[in-house]
C-alpha cells in the first residue's frame, strides 16, 4: 500500500488502485463477467482498471465499483485518493517535451519501470538502458535512426537519461539485476573513448547496493538468453510481467505460465553467468581493450 498518496506518482497510484479493485472483486466472490454486466461497461475497461493501464481513472468508476464490492468508507476514501492523483498529476513521459519522442508501445514499458519493485533484464547486444551513458545512447540512435534530426535524437537521448532516475528514487530504489552477454562488453559502440567511458560507468554503477550486474562469458557456450533480450518486472511478491521488444514493436506478457518460463530462464542465466565480483573483473578488463 502507498503510505503517502499525495506524493505518489500517477503510475504507482494506477497500479495500486488496480490491485485493490481486483482484490475487492475477488473478496466479494464476483467474476469479471458479473461485474461488467452490473457496471454496464466493456470487459476491456475493467481489465484496464485492474491492471493499471488507464492513463486517467475516473472517480465515478471507482465509486461504482466500491458500491458493487461493498467496500468500507476507509477503503473508498483511499481508492478515491488514488484516482484523484491520476487526474491531477502527470507521469513525466506524458509531458509535452517527451510525448513526441516516445512510441505508444513504449509507454507501457515506462509505466512498468516506474512502478516495479524489482527489474531483471537480459541483454545480448547492448548495455542495459538504465546503465547507459549519454554518449553511448547517442551513438546508438545516430546509427539506428540516420533519418532523424539532431533535435529528435536529443529528445530520445533525454528520455533514456530521465528513465535512469528510477535507480536513484528517494523512497525505495529499484532493485535492478542485469545479466549481459560478454559481447556487450567487447562490441564497440561509437568511438573507443565513448565505449571506454561506458564500460567505466557500468563498473561504477555495478557497485551500487541496489544494482547487480553479471556477465555470461563466451566460454559458457549455449545459454537460455540466446533467443533474445527480455525484461522481467516484479510488481509485488505474487505478480511479475515480461516485456519483449523486437524490430517491429513490443509486447507485454502477463500469463503466469509464460512469465514463469522467463523467470526460470533468468534464474538459469544468473547461475550460468560468473558472479558479480568476477563479472566486475571482466568489465574492468574490457575497459583496457577500449
Amino acid at each position: 500500500m502507498i503510505t503517502d498518496v499525495e506524493s505518489a506518482t500517477p503510475a504507482l497510484c494506477r497500479l495500486q488502485l488496480g490491485r485493490e479493485l481486483r482484490q475487492l472483486r475477488q473478496e466479494a466472490g464476483l467474476t469479471s463477467t458479473q461485474v461488467v454486466r452490473t457496471l454496464l461497461c466493456s470487459p476491456s475497461k475493467l481489465t484496464r482498471l485492474e491492471t493499471g493501464e488507464n492513463s486517467v481513472v475516473e472517480a465515478v468508476d471507482v465509486m461504482a465499483l466500491c458500491e458493487i464490492y461493498g467496500a468500507n468508507p476507509e477503503k473508498r476514501a483511499l481508492l478515491m485518493g488514488y484516482a484523484a492523483v491520476t487526474k491531477t498529476k502527470r507521469d513525466w513521459w506524458q509531458s509535452p517535451e517527451y510525448r513526441l519522442a516516445i512510441a505508444p508501445t513504449f509507454k507501457a514499458y515506462l509505466g512498468l519501470e516506474a512502478t516495479a519493485s524489482a527489474l531483471h533484464t537480459y541483454e545480448g547486444e547492448f548495455v542495459p538502458g538504465l546503465l547507459q551513458t549519454e554518449a553511448y545512447v547517442r551513438a546508438i540512435y545516430q546509427r539506428e535512426h540516420e533519418r532523424l534530426s539532431i533535435d529528435e535524437i536529443d529528445r530520445l537521448v533525454d528520455v533514456r537519461m530521465t528513465r535512469q532516475e528510477v535507480l536513484r528514487r528517494a523512497s525505495v530504489p529499484l532493485k535492478f539485476a542485469a545479466v549481459v552477454n560478454e559481447a556487450v562488453l567487447r562490441r564497440q559502440v561509437g568511438s573507443p573513448a565513448v565505449m571506454r567511458a561506458q564500460i567505466e560507468h557500468l563498473a561504477e554503477v555495478a557497485e551500487r547496493p541496489s544494482v547487480r550486474v553479471q556477465v555470461v562469458p563466451f566460454k559458457a557456450g549455449v545459454h537460455p538468453g540466446m533467443n533474445g533480450a527480455f525484461t522481467l518486472f516484479r510488481l509485488n511478491e505474487a505478480e511479475s510481467i515480461v516485456y519483449l521488444e523486437y524490430l517491429g514493436g513490443a509486447s507485454v506478457i502477463r500469463k503466469r505460465a509464460d512469465v514463469g518460463l522467463y523467470e526460470e530462464a533468468f534464474n538459469d542465466l544468473q547461475i550460468l553467468a560468473v558472479g558479480p565480483q568476477e563479472s566486475l573483473g571482466l568489465i574492468r578488463e574490457a575497459i583496457k581493450e577500449h
